[in-house]
């Protein structure tokens, strides 16, 4: 009787090529089949190709890049930055003083923007974020500046992907900060640019990166991250360091549906934010109302008292 031929009676040369060209999910779930084949998986040198290729960003002959290699094994950087964070993520201690899980004192941004699957642009920013200006500032970080020459072009700017992986290469975390897909596209009222967002709600607040494409020609003018709260307010630099770093210890959530469901948290954000900026100035005009009455009030006393003295 011949013996059934298994999957594993291949060469393990044979068998590492074919793992080398799966995806990251496929990748984690043939890990789980049999001991030989989670060895197999367990390759640093199969992550780092997938990270490379899933991220182009880190490609770059840069010196923040080895270095933020080297702090984060490849399987850990994909497990990070490619599920999403859970967005029921809180941040601890943000109104306190020393957060409990510790500020980053420097942020790396691994910044790749595609069009219709293939990458369009890769940019890498390493951000200082231990001065007291960071800190006290609003928090903005602008991985392609108006200013410089146009990266690329994006005939269809609607099309666009958007992956943001900020990293704390001190602690080894990271954590995606892009919805991936545009929740929203507009265009500028003034300048006629076409505006592209990718945003994801983390601990109440809104992380928006922004991809700004010139009239007409599509390319791209801007890219940068901003945060925001629940009133529309800017988060300073130490907030939005206490949100990434518990963004970067919480759960991560996989699923083809994430990107829906940001854009589904995205609008609800904007909702809310809506309802509170109308129940706010409905309060300040009821204010307006009530202290003009008590004005006009007191003038009328006074004539009264003049005119029966």
């Amino acid at each position: 009787m011949v013996a059934a031929t298994t999957i594993e009676d291949l060469h393990a040369d044979v068998l590492g090529c074919a793992l080398r060209r799966l995806d990251g999910r496929s990748l984690a779930a043939a890990s789980c089949a049999t001991a030989g084949l989670r060895a197999l998986a367990a390759d640093p040198d199969t992550w780092r190709a997938l990270c490379l290729a899933e991220w182009p960003s880190l490609a770059l002959p840069l010196p923040g890049n080895r270095r933020l290699l080297a702090a984060i094994p490849p399987r850990r950087l994909f497990a990070y930055a490619f599920p999403f964070p859970s967005a029921d993520a809180a941040a601890p201690g943000v109104s306190g003083g020393e957060g409990e899980l510790g500020l980053p004192g420097e942020l790396v941004s691994a910044v790749d923007v595609y069009h219709r699957g293939a990458p369009l642009l890769s940019r890498v920013v390493e951000t200082p974020a231990s001065s007291p200006w960071f800190l006290g500032s609003p928090f903005r970080v602008e991985a392609v500046e108006r200013k410089g020459p146009d990266a690329a072009a994006a005939p269809s700017p609607g099309e666009l992907e958007l992956s943001w992986v900020v990293v704390d290469p001190a602690r080894g975390r990271a954590v995606n900060v892009s919805s991936r897909r545009p929740v929203s596209v507009d265009r500028h009222w003034y300048t006629g640019e076409t505006l592209v967002r990718f945003a994801v709600v983390l601990g109440g607040c809104k992380f928006e990166a922004t991809v700004a494409c010139a009239e007409g020609s599509g390319r791209v003018g801007e890219v940068s991250l901003a945060v925001e709260d629940a009133d529309g307010a800017a988060v300073s630099g130490e907030g939005t360091l206490r949100l990434l770093a518990a963004a970067m210890e919480a759960p991560r959530r996989g699923g083809e549906r994430e990107p829906e469901e940001a854009k589904r948290r995205y609008q609800e954000f904007v909702r809310r934010k809506k309802g509170r900026k109308e129940s706010k100035a409905r309060r300040e005009a009821l204010v307006d109302l009530c202290c003009s009455a008590a004005s006009a009030a007191v003038v009328l006393t006074c004539l009264a008292a003049v005119a029966l003295r």
